[in-house]
Parts: structure tokens; sequence; C-alpha cells
């Protein structure tokens, strides 16, 4: 290893030294720990008694040699502190750890599975010009085996059940919330305790692996949540590791969370190691395609409040971070949960930004889902909040997010938050989906979203399936079938998304009749959506095209098929000198291809 990229923060495969590694006929332990006076290394293979570790290099690291040590054996790390108390940790390096209560590592080698995946890993992009339709799950709650709370599915088993989900209904990347370790399954993965450790609630790393490679043969990419902000505070775990506080800070006003877990101290360069290194080893032993950073705002102000200020080691570290995963991953996607305005955080480090592929449009999604809300009678008031996005959309490269935190905490489903009575609900749905797809920017969802499910996700319960035995529920989940495969299959929702040509308001001034319509383009295409989002029919609307010839019919909310009132005989409207007419339903929306 290289130690002095290790405390300046400069390197990405610390986990290559530190950690349990098989070597010819047993296994090396190492561990970082400067503050420790004494450290035993205790395992199954010592029957749990205390074996001595040595000071090695500049005597902060320390190292033990276990001849008969051997792979699916447990282990832990006993540090005693400089007044002699002892506390048995976890392995921060180690490549497999015990489902909670229980704390102890594993001992495990990384090249137990080989990927056949190459083809996948060849033609792999960041999907800038590109369709990016991200499913988001969390991997013990999209189905579950029983109604046990902590019975779940393994990775092997979701791989049966998800991935022909996904293709079938249009999803051609998967987002997972947090699969290290963790201690709380009501933390979601958020509060990690082993952050090189793919948690054992579903399995193996083996197991995962092949999970991620199957699919990537059905041409699925796999985006993993990664939390570069703050850490679970179990003692085993990282918190006053070595008896010191050598990965969060020493005070507790900038130390703690706003969640209660402990923040990383961004301005040591081994914990800048630390995270680089676990982000490297997902997308290099795994073959992650992407890695969603989460609550990046937290990184850019201290405790995420711009009235705090900038803290610039933090930013530093995420520059440092992207740009070197970049280096070493060009065609990995790097995506940022952010709601701050702060500047740049799509452009590249070079260009003074902070490296992201993509930022979550987190205004974009308040401002539609405010509007949603409102009673009809109401939004001609609240008629630009639709339009405000472009405003500031080509400032960054945005993706739009629909995803598990708005469905959570009191806020409502998606389908809830959509104003009126139950049957109101629906066709407001289903026009909102088109203008979502519709609009410039990659595309996430967050599953049972696309079932119309009525409840808040709950981590513990598998998503509401059984509505889909309700017809306007199967509907609605056949209608997000065919929008999701419009919006793969026509390169006009994605090819120029972050390209000023790519997009066109046709109206965006029909404040009374809450009427919208854009024109999104591709080179060899150009596709209109027409909206009416208000309660009642409007007809004749007219709209000039010019150049265009004839419009044909390619996706429409309030047809029959969908739960609709409309049964759509013709197909292909003429045009007369390039304007179009229509009549348009309550709370409807409208796709045609423009010839």
């Amino acid at each position: 290893m290289d130690f002095y990229g290790f405390y300046t923060g400069k390197i990405f495969d610390a986990y290559q030294f530190l950690g349990a590694h098989i070597e010819a006929g047993g296994v090396a332990f190492r561990t970082f720990a400067p503050g420790a006076s004494r450290i035993a290394l205790i395992g199954e293979f010592t029957d749990w008694q205390e074996l001595e570790m040595h000071r090695i290099y500049d005597g902060n690291f320390w190292e033990c040699y276990v001849p008969n040590a051997a792979p699916g054996e447990m282990y832990k790390y006993r540090i005693y502190r400089q007044d002699q108390s002892c506390v048995d940790h976890c392995d921060p390096y180690g490549f497999g750890m015990e489902l909670r209560p229980n704390s102890a590592s594993y001992i495990r080698s990384l090249s137990d599975y080989s990927f056949q995946d190459s083809l996948w890993m060849q033609k792999r992009s960041d999907c800038k010009d590109k369709p990016l339709n991200i499913y988001e799950i969390h991997f013990g709650s999209f189905k579950k085996p029983s109604e046990e709370a902590d019975d779940w599915y393994t990775y092997t088993e979701m791989a049966d059940i998800l991935i022909p989900y996904l293709k079938e209904y249009g999803y051609n990347y998967v987002e997972i919330m947090p699969l290290s370790e963790h201690p709380c399954d009501e933390s979601w993965g958020y509060q990690n305790t082993g952050f090189f450790s793919p948690t054992s609630r579903y399995g193996t790393a083996p197991e995962l692996m092949e999970f991620i490679d199957r699919c990537h043969r059905s041409d699925i990419g796999v985006i993993l949540d990664f939390v570069p902000v703050h850490f679970a505070v179990d003692g085993y775990g990282l918190a006053n590791y070595d008896g010191t506080a050598l990965y969060e800070y020493p005070h507790q006003d900038v130390g703690v969370s706003e969640w209660g877990s402990c923040n990383f101290m961004h301005s040591r360069g081994e914990v800048r190691s630390f995270l680089q290194s676990a982000a490297n080893y997902w997308l290099t032993e795994y073959h992650i395609d992407g890695i969603r950073m989460d609550a990046i705002s937290r990184v850019i102000y201290w405790q995420g409040e711009p009235a705090r200020g900038v803290n610039n080691t933090a930013v530093a570290f995420i520059r440092e971070m992207n740009q070197g995963l970049k280096a070493l991953h060009p065609s990995a996607i790097l995506s940022a949960e952010d709601s701050t305005s702060y500047p740049g955080v799509t452009r590249p480090v070079g260009e003074g930004g902070l490296g992201f592929d993509y930022k979550w449009d987190m205004g974009w999604m308040n401002d539609s889902l405010d509007y949603f809300r409102t009673g009809p009678a109401y939004r001609t008031e609240q008629y630009h909040k639709l339009t405000f996005s472009m405003m500031y959309y080509y400032n960054d490269a945005f993706l739009l997010p629909l995803s598990h935190d708005e469905v959570v905490h009191g806020k409502a489903a998606i389908m809830q938050k959509m104003h009126g009575a139950y049957d109101d609900k629906f066709p407001q749905a289903r026009a909102f989906y088109m203008y979502m797809y519709a609009h410039p920017g990659k595309k996430l969802n967050f599953m049972g979203n696309e079932l119309g499910q009525l409840r808040e996700w709950d981590e513990k319960r598998e998503q509401d399936w059984d509505i889909l035995t309700y017809p306007i529920h199967d509907a609605f989940h056949r209608f997000m079938k065919d929008l999701n495969h419009i919006y793969l299959e026509h390169p006009a929702f994605w090819q120029k998304d972050y390209d000023t040509a790519g997009f066109f308001w046709n109206d965006c001034h029909q404040e009374e009749r809450c009427i919208y319509a854009l024109t999104r383009t591709a080179d060899k295409e150009r596709i209109l959506a027409v909206f009416n989002f208000s309660d009642q029919e409007q007809e004749d609307y007219m709209l000039d095209l010019a150049g265009a010839h004839t419009l044909t019919l390619l996706l429409a909310s309030d047809a029959q098929e969908y739960a609709g009132t409309k049964k759509y005989d013709k197909t292909v409207l003429q045009l007369e000198e390039g304007r179009a007419v229509f009549s348009l339903s309550a709370y409807s929306a409208a796709y045609y291809r423009i010839d």
C-alpha cells in the first residue's frame, strides 16, 4: 500500500492491504489503529482466544498472520485503549459481517465468483445520450417469502424474481438502497457498520456478484446507494475505533448528524482513503455500474445548513474522489442526492465542479408534487410551478427522482398525493407521469409507485401486489409499463436531454385552461406532448406546428385500456398548414410523433 497516499487521502485501494487477506497457507489480518495500546485478534480459528497483533510500518498499523484461518470463519479485533479498557470491533475493511445483533466479521475471498459480463462492461456508458430509466428498490421489501419482517429472499432468489420484472416493465437500471452491512433495519442501510461488507440479510458476497452479473447479462445496470457522510454509532463499528475519534469529529457540535449518527471527518486523509477505497471496491469487485451518494448537502455545507458555510475540506474530498473514480471507471455513473443550489455539482472537476454525472432535481420533484396536490380551481395560480424547472435545468445534468423519501414519514404515496377523491387520482397520476417522462432529464421511480400503491412504504412489508386484482390498479400498472417502453424506444425522450436543442415549449401560457405543450427532439425524431391538467374537458385547443404534416398518436393517458374514458379509433391526425386542433379530456396527456 502507498502509505503516504493513505495518510494524504490519495489512494483508492486501501482494502487490498487492510482487512483479512487469504494468502498461501493462511490469512493475514491488518488494521489501522494509531491510538490503540494493544490489539488482539480473536476468532473461530483460535476458539475466540486472544492472538497478539504486532505493530508494523510506522507503528500505526497492526498485523497478524494465522496459518490455520480459513474463508468463512469469523473474527474480531479486541482493541485495548490507552486506559487499558478494551472493545471488540468488527473489521472496518472486512469483506463480510454477521447479521445483527451479532457483529463479527467474516474471512471472505473476493475471487470465488467469476463474472461473465464482459460484453456489458465494454458497452456500458454514463447514459448521457441514452435512456436511463431507474427502478429504485429496497432489497428486502420488493417481495418477501412470508409476512415475517425479517424473512427475505436471497440475492440469488431475487435475480429470478426481479430481473424478469424489470425487463417486462421497461426499466433498464435498478438502484438499490444501501447493501453495505447495517445493524438497524429501520435505517434502510443508511447507517453503516460494514462499508466493505454486503449485508448478510440476503446472502453472501458471491451471491451478490452473481445477482449483478445476471442483471448485466440481461442488459440491466445496477446502481448502489453509498453513504460518504456518516456512520452508525454502534460500539463495535467505526465509532471511537481505537479509543479516539479516528473516523469522526471529536467535537459534538459537528460530530453528530441530524440522524444521531457520527459524521465522517473528511479533513483526515485516512478517512478520505477509507471512503474512496470503499466506493472503488464496489465498482471494481462487484462490477457495480454506478454510485448514488446520499446526503451530499451535508458534505457541501456544515451540517447541511448553508447558513453555517461551505465545508471546504469535505467539498475538496468529494471533488478528488469523483475525479479518481471517473479515472478508474470512466463509464460508471456518479449521482448526487443534493437539494441545495450549490453551483457546478455536475461540472467536471477540472472546470471547478464537483464531478458528478447527475444531480437529483429535488426542486422539480417538490414543485411538481405540490402542483398536483393543489385543487384544479387553484392550478391557474400555480401554473408556472411546472415551467420553472426549465429556467434552471441546463445549469446541471439533472435526474428526475420520485424516490423512497417521497413515500414515507407522513408524506403519502405518490398516488395519494394526487388531488381529490379516489377515482380522480388515477387520471391525474397518469397525466403526471407522462409530464415527468416528457420533461428532460433521466428518470427514477421507487418500487410500488407503478402499482398506484396507496399506502406509504414500510421496509417490513412487501409491496401491495394484491392491489393488481383491482381493475383500476391493474390498468395503471399496464399504463406505466407502456410509458416506460415508449420512453426506452424513442430517442426524442433522451438523446438530447442536456442539449437545448432537445426541448421546446410550444405553449406554456395557458394559465386559465391549465394546458401545456412541449416538443422533444432527437436527430431523427420529434415528439409532441400535450397536457390538460384541469378538471374540465378542453375543446378546440389549437396549436401551430411549423413544418408538420401529420401527428401519429404514441400514447394517451385517457385511453380506455388504461381505465380512461376515450376510445382512440383515429391515431393519425392530418394537419392543415401545420395547425393541429385537439379535444383534451380532463386530467389527460398525449404523445404524438411529428412528421
